[in-house]
């Protein structure tokens, strides 16, 4: 009784840690080119839509507004502009949420077993996109590898550890060992 108690209270304390990372990583998160949001407009459903990709500019199209550049700025100021654009002209007090639905991809090559791009999940380790990718082939070096931020204007390559934290749109090679 009591090692279920135990278990059930690590859970819930794992579980609770995990979601405050996520909202964490929600708050500062940058968005940009391939990602997927919702936004809810309460109580009007002519405004909210439940699926939109951002274009290749980081842009999207929005009823009333037209065009909204979203590159380069978190769901949080999103919501507050288009709060501040809706307010007045077209609603009283409109209560405006937006979430990012899906990530941009990561990309992987090298000596991986399948490199290409990958969907992004929050809290993501470089050693889950490696296993993502199929694993490390014989050839790959854990002490060789590189990776290139998106948000990094000069796209310098920074060395990495199996621990780094991948972000959406980040480029990793793993080079080869030499033996």
């Amino acid at each position: 009784m009591v090692i279920r108690y135990f278990f059930r209270l690590i859970l819930g304390l794992l579980l609770l840690n995990s979601s405050a990372v996520l909202a964490e990583g929600n708050s500062t998160y940058k968005l940009a080119s391939g990602d997927v949001i919702r936004i809810n407009v309460f109580g009007e459903p002519d405004l909210s839509l439940e699926e939109i990709r951002l274009n290749d500019a980081g842009i999207f199209s929005y009823p009333f507004l037209g065009e909204v550049r979203a590159k380069g700025k978190t769901a949080a100021e999103i919501e507050q502009y288009l709060t501040e654009q809706l307010k007045g002209d077209y609603l009283v007090d409109p209560r405006v949420t937006v979430s990012v639905l899906k990530y941009r991809e990561f990309f992987i090559s090298g000596e991986v077993k399948e490199p290409g791009g990958y969907r992004f999940q929050p809290g993501l380790t470089l050693r889950r996109a490696v296993a993502l990718a199929g694993g490390l082939t014989e050839r790959a070096s854990v002490g060789r590898i590189t990776i290139i931020r998106d948000q990094d204007p000069d796209r310098t390559p920074q060395p990495a550890t199996l621990d780094t934290q991948v972000m959406p749109g980040d480029t990793i090679t793993i080079d080869q060992g030499f033996f």
